[in-house]
């Protein structure tokens, strides 16, 4: 039931290749959710990457529908708080 929220939510993924980013997609794949994955150097620069999220931002960054969720640990943390992962 829960993975209703992802599908209705659309994810998008900033990413830069790492091997974080490629599990956090193959996560939100897993949960049966569409993302969309914005990479480095091809839809966005590194300058605009720390504009949008700060200078100090990891990759991934996460937002869920209209929601800014955050890196990898903070998604994580909220798909576990929304009873998405066990």
């Amino acid at each position: 039931m829960q993975t209703l929220l992802v599908k209705k939510m659309q994810a998008v993924i900033y990413s830069n290749g790492s091997q974080e980013c490629e599990r956090m997609a193959a996560l939100l794949e897993s949960l049966g959710g569409e993302f969309l994955e914005y990479k480095l150097n091809n839809h966005f620069t590194q300058r605009s990457f720390e504009n949008e999220f700060g200078e100090g931002a990891t990759y991934p960054q996460v937002s869920l529908g209209y929601k800014h969720v955050g890196n990898m640990h903070d998604t994580l943390h909220f798909l576990q708080e929304k009873g998405m992962l066990v």
